[in-house]
């Protein structure tokens, strides 16, 4: 699309001048065309315009440059997207900086009608990106260059600003046409009667709070059901989503897990591969680490185990890993499980099955009950698991026939949920148990404070598991706990095992 200059950049002293002379005369217009043609030297040019501090250069910052321009020009044309985007990297890399702030404006800057709709987890944070973005487009730096556009004076407001373009003509009237806009809002905000040409969310989940289960569907629901309904045209609206990895399920996991065999492309950046490289994506970006470090400058792996010191295992395997789960587990060391086939009648002490009671079979949780024995020898072997979604009838006939099968030794115990209906279904768990040891059980605390003893035998190595087909479920929720899509399993088994151990009740933290 050709772009229109003022006179000034044109004006020589000579009427009848070739284009190289003209640039000769007038450097800022080569400089012009080299923003023109690539976004990331419009980013290096203008990167004072945003940061007081020194631009330190990665190939990264080429790299999404580079992806998102081709996104750009394939919008501009009105041609097909090829995929939605999905950037995975860490914080303090750029990336708002890049995606959300210097992004849009450039966009501008070659198509001026483009409407953007950005969103970040806090209306305060994607405001501030969308402040960031309308001075750059007022500096006196960018309104040198590109006097042509400004902010329309009666539509400038951070949430939603409108950008219009001037032509100038030499011996005509100045000519004022309509731009695009940019409507900035957080995760649940309304969207009804704007439409984008760019879904732009940077940073959807706090990351104090990515282990909440109403966060992660909140902000899940609103992308799928809000956002994406909000596209310009369907087929040619990208939506890009950049964020560091905070939960097995948060955005990029459910996206990826829901809209698996559509077009998405995942670039995901560990800010290490030394323990992350399964990570990275495509794997061909290994070629750029140095040391199997992302940036050398940045995240060194000084300040690599410094930051681990400060998020945690958690926080520093999403967040630098960009995987939510540490390598080889977190808060259990699952590779300390032994598994065992029989067990000697003289070393058992106690059994007890714990039922976690999920409320309905579309809820999307499951009932689970695990079994453990307490041996005399110090170790604990969990002997059976029964999960599914089931209803409460079901769910009740499954409780019952367990019990008959694990015979009157085992002592049963259920959890009573908070409420009155939680106690009305502990109370006809127990009549449905008659004749059995059965015991409602309201667990009060953090889950994960509740699980702490049981990760304590599990890392120590005295946590058995006796065979069977439930063995590869059961470990792979251990893994990812607190941060996996389930629970339950994690739930009842600690449970069961402080009924056992004669665990204290947690405190709530």
């Amino acid at each position: 699309m050709r772009q229109e200059y003022p006179d000034s950049i044109y004006r020589t002293k000579t009427t009848k001048v070739s284009r190289f002379q003209k640039a000769l005369q007038n450097p800022l217009s080569i400089q012009r065309e080299l923003n023109n043609r690539s976004f990331f030297e419009f980013f290096k040019y203008y990167w004072d315009e945003v940061s007081t501090d020194p631009l330190i250069l990665n190939w990264h910052i080429k790299y999404l440059c580079d992806e998102l321009q081709v996104m750009a020009e394939r919008v501009a044309r009105e041609e097909p997207k090829l995929y939605d985007l999905i950037i995975n990297i860490s914080p303090g890399s750029t990336k708002t900086i890049l995606v959300s702030i210097m992004c849009p404006v450039w966009v501008w800057t070659r198509w001026h009608t483009m409407r953007f709709i950005t969103a970040s987890y806090t209306a305060m944070l994607s405001l501030e990106n969308a402040q960031y973005a309308r001075d750059m487009v007022k500096s006196q730096k960018f309104q040198y260059m590109y006097p042509e556009l400004r902010v329309r004076a009666d539509a400038d407001n951070k949430s939603n600003y409108r950008i219009e373009k001037i032509r100038y003509k030499r011996d005509h009237m100045n000519k004022t046409y309509k731009g695009g806009n940019r409507l900035s809002t957080s995760i649940g905000g309304s969207l009804t009667g704007f439409h984008g040409h760019f879904l732009i969310v940077d940073d959807p989940l706090n990351p104090h709070k990515a282990a909440s289960e109403v966060e992660l569907k909140k902000t899940n629901r609103w992308m799928k059901e809000t956002l994406s309904t909000r596209k310009t045209n369907k087929a040619v609206t990208p939506t890009i989503l950049v964020m560091q990895r905070l939960h097995e399920n948060d955005p990029t996991g459910n996206m990826l897990k829901i809209r698996k065999g559509e077009k998405i492309k995942h670039i995901s950046i560990p800010g290490e591969i030394r323990n992350y490289g399964e990570y990275l994506q495509p794997p061909e970006l290994a070629k750029y680490y140095l040391n199997d470090l992302f940036d050398i400058h940045r995240l060194n792996w000084t300040i690599l185990k410094e930051l681990e010191k400060d998020l945690g295992q958690y926080g520093y395997a999403g967040q630098i890993g960009q995987n939510p789960t540490p390598p080889g587990g977190g808060m259990f060391r699952v590779e300390n499980f032994s598994f065992v086939t029989q067990i000697a009648t003289g070393e058992i002490e106690q059994t007890a099955r714990y039922w976690d009671k999920a409320g309905t079979k579309d809820a999307g949780a499951y009932t689970t009950g695990v079994k453990i024995m307490k041996l005399n020898t110090g170790q604990f072997v969990v002997l059976d698991v029964k999960r599914g979604q089931w209803d409460a009838m079901k769910r009740e006939r499954i409780i019952l026939n367990t019990a008959r099968a694990d015979g009157t030794n085992c002592i049963v115990y259920h959890e009573q949920e908070p409420g009155s209906g939680g106690k009305e279904s502990a109370q006809a768990t127990n009549r449905n148990l008659a004749g059995f040891s059965a015991y409602a059980d309201l667990p009060r605390g953090d889950k994960v404070y509740r699980a702490d003893p049981f990760s304590v035998q599990v890392n120590e190595g005295n946590i058995l598991l006796m065979q069977g087909i439930w063995n590869d479920d059961f470990i792979k929720e251990f893994e990812s706990f607190p941060y996996g899509a389930y629970k339950d399993q994690v739930d009842a088994g600690a449970a069961c095992f402080n009924k056992l151990a004669g665990k204290r009740s947690a405190r709530v933290l």
